[in-house]
Order: structure tokens, then sequence, then C-alpha cells
């Protein structure tokens, strides 16, 4: 009788186990179930990307709206078209970036480079800006972080909802009063972030400023 109920006790240990376990789907419709919350709870107003190229490339500011690219799964917002040129194919430059990292999935700001302090861990930091190389061949990008915060944190890859907005935007650098560097908010799924994102299943909003170094 307490063999068979060591059995019975082990085997619904295993059961229990099994209810546990979040199968690689399960994590996704929980990804998907927090970008739709955060996209309600912002008055978010998406707009297909058919919508977005009648519009000559542009979301509407007043109206909160996000163009969702068919492509990437990413929800791009333009706020500021950026001044100079875009970057043009067979060029590369580097790019200085600012940027907020927020982490939908626990509604928390995870990293930040754009005041006066980094938060990262809890910890206070020296702001610098992130550093990108980057270049553009047959309409591809291809960046990687040399310095800065998210170097430090993840490592040289960017992620590749970053370069989304590459083909919409002017990256050039600021030098008159009248002018200003591009600026986007980005709603970045998993399959689109850096190496974190992607093995935890972890959706990220990004407000994100590019201009060229010189």
């Amino acid at each position: 009788m307490k063999k068979y109920l060591i059995i019975l006790i082990a085997m619904m240990a295993v059961l229990a186990s099994c209810n546990d376990y979040e199968t690689y789907g399960d994590k996704k419709e929980k990804e998907r179930n927090a970008i739709a919350k955060y996209i309600s709870d912002h008055s978010i107003l998406v707009i297909s990307e058919d919508q977005f190229n009648q519009q000559g490339h542009t979301t509407n500011l007043d109206r909160n709206e996000f163009v969702k690219l068919d492509k990437s799964g990413v929800y791009m917002q333009i706020e500021r078209e950026g001044c100079g040129t875009m970057l043009q194919d067979g060029e590369s430059t580097q790019l200085v970036c600012r940027f907020e990292e927020y982490d939908i999935m626990n509604d928390t700001l995870s990293l930040c480079n754009n005041d006066n302090t980094l938060r990262f861990n809890g910890q206070n930091l020296a702001a610098v800006p992130d550093l990108v190389n980057i270049a553009r061949e047959s309409g591809s990008y291809k960046a990687s972080f040399t310095k800065g915060v998210m170097y430090t944190v993840y490592g040289a890859t960017v992620p590749a909802g970053w370069l989304v907005p590459m083909p919409y935007i002017k990256v050039g650098r600021p030098e008159a009063a009248d002018q200003d560097c591009a600026k986007v908010r980005l709603i970045v799924p998993h399959s689109q972030g850096h190496a974190s994102a992607s093995s935890n299943v972890m959706p990220y909003y990004y407000e994100i400023t590019f201009q060229r170094e010189s």
C-alpha cells in the first residue's frame, strides 16, 4: 500500500509540474495580450501599412497613430522625421541614439540614457548616448552598437526593431534652431528585440532619437 501511495504522489507531482510549464505558444499569447493592453491603456490608434503609405509615411500625432508594419510586426509612430537626409544605399555612418526602454510585461522603465542618470537594475549610472555603426546595402540595413547602454547591457547586436524606422526618417545632425533630430516610438515584439527579449518572449516599448555623430 505504501508503495502505491508513493507512486501516486510522484504522479501528482509530475502532473502539477506539467500544469506549471509554459509552452512557447503560451508565452506568445501572453505577449499578444500585453501588447493589446498597452495599446488600449495608452489610447493608441493602430493604422494599417496601406494607410501609412497613403499618408506619405506619416503618423498623426493628434490621433496618437501607430502603424503596424506587416513584415516585422513592429508598431511605429514617427514623432519627428528628422533633418538632413536619409541613409543612402551603399552608405555607412555612425549614429548617436538616445532612448527609453519600457518593459511592457512588467510595466516598468528598464533602461534609459536620455536624462542625467541611467537606470539599470536599480542603480543610477552616468548617462551616455549609444553609438551605432550602420550601413545600408541594397535596401537592407546592418548595424551594431559600439558604445553605450545597450552595448553594455545587451551586447553589440542592434535589435531588428530599431532598424524598422530607417526607411522613413532622416538621420542628419541639427545645425540650426529650426532643425531637430528624428524621433520615433516603437512597440517591439520579442522576435524583433534583443537577445533577452527573444529568449524570454518579452515585448518592449521604445522612444528613440537618431542623428549622425558628425
